[in-house]
């Protein structure tokens, strides 16, 4: 099966979201580091959403628990300051509650505009890192 080629919600290409050389697992339902997505993704993980402690909690209180250390799965837990793609959902659902984590918009997937308004997103935008 083909896929369609992977474009940000700012209709560039899709960028990576963590790399495979920080202490975070790859992330993406392809566990490529991308927020890539495809008809087997139903959850939609199309959101690169950098990690704070209020979205972990959230998110754990909401049943999704990403910051506790899952060794059978390879799963060292989330911490702040980590990038990883989320449901587009549960980021709404975070967004609407007032918790929501900063987006990667050059790493979030086109598809999560399915879900997310654009304007949600850019108001969450993470500021780009100042140059040396």
């Amino acid at each position: 099966m083909t896929r369609e080629p992977d474009l940000n919600v700012v209709g560039g290409a899709l960028q990576p979201c963590s790399l495979a050389d920080s202490a975070v697992p790859v992330t993406g339902f392809y566990r490529d580091g991308c927020c890539a997505t495809g008809l087997e993704d139903v959850g939609s993980h199309t959101v690169c959403a950098i990690m704070t402690a209020d979205f972990l909690e959230f998110s754990r209180a909401a049943g999704n628990d990403l910051s506790t250390a899952r060794p059978e799965w390879g799963f060292p837990g989330l911490t702040p300051g980590d990038r990883w793609c989320v449901c587009a959902e549960r980021w709404l659902e975070a967004y609407d509650a007032g918790h929501a984590a900063a987006v990667v918009l050059g790493a979030t997937h086109a598809r999560a505009l399915e879900v997310v308004p654009i304007d949600a997103l850019i108001a969450h935008a993470a500021q780009p890192d100042p140059v040396e």
